[in-house]
């Protein structure tokens, strides 16, 4: 491999370490306020089901009584129709496309984005 090629490639490297590595806090943020949402679903939908009185009132009564659950699957269904799943797994859906593309040189790369050279076939 010669120098150019060398040099090359690892400012390829770089960029895709920078381009992951900067992605990493926004997804990190997302998957909290995900996990924040879906914690407050469940036990909003715990406390909706274990409610006698959700028998004895109307469907739209029931809601309305339990804001919790209520608001939080409305939260949760406008982060989904918003892509939060995409912001989650972002830098894996970088990865996984560069991966894609690597194979045909040999090379792979991992999550964060540093270069694997693999042998040459014979």
């Amino acid at each position: 491999m010669s120098h150019e090629q060398t040099e090359d490639l690892k400012a390829f490297e770089r960029r895709l370490t920078e381009v992951i590595s900067a992605l990493q806090p926004a997804t990190s943020r997302w998957r909290i306020v995900l996990i924040i949402t879906t914690v407050c679903t469940a036990t909003g939908a715990w406390n909706w089901l274990r409610d006698p009185k959700t028998l004895q009132t109307t469907f739209a009564q029931s809601l309305f009584d339990h804001w919790l659950f209520t608001s939080s699957v409305l939260l949760l269904l406008l982060l989904f129709l918003a892509g939060i799943h995409k912001r989650v797994v972002a830098p894996s859906i970088i990865a996984s496309r560069c991966r894609l593309v690597l194979e045909d040189y040999n090379m792979a790369c991992d999550d964060t984005g540093k270069l694997i050279l693999k042998p040459r076939p014979t």
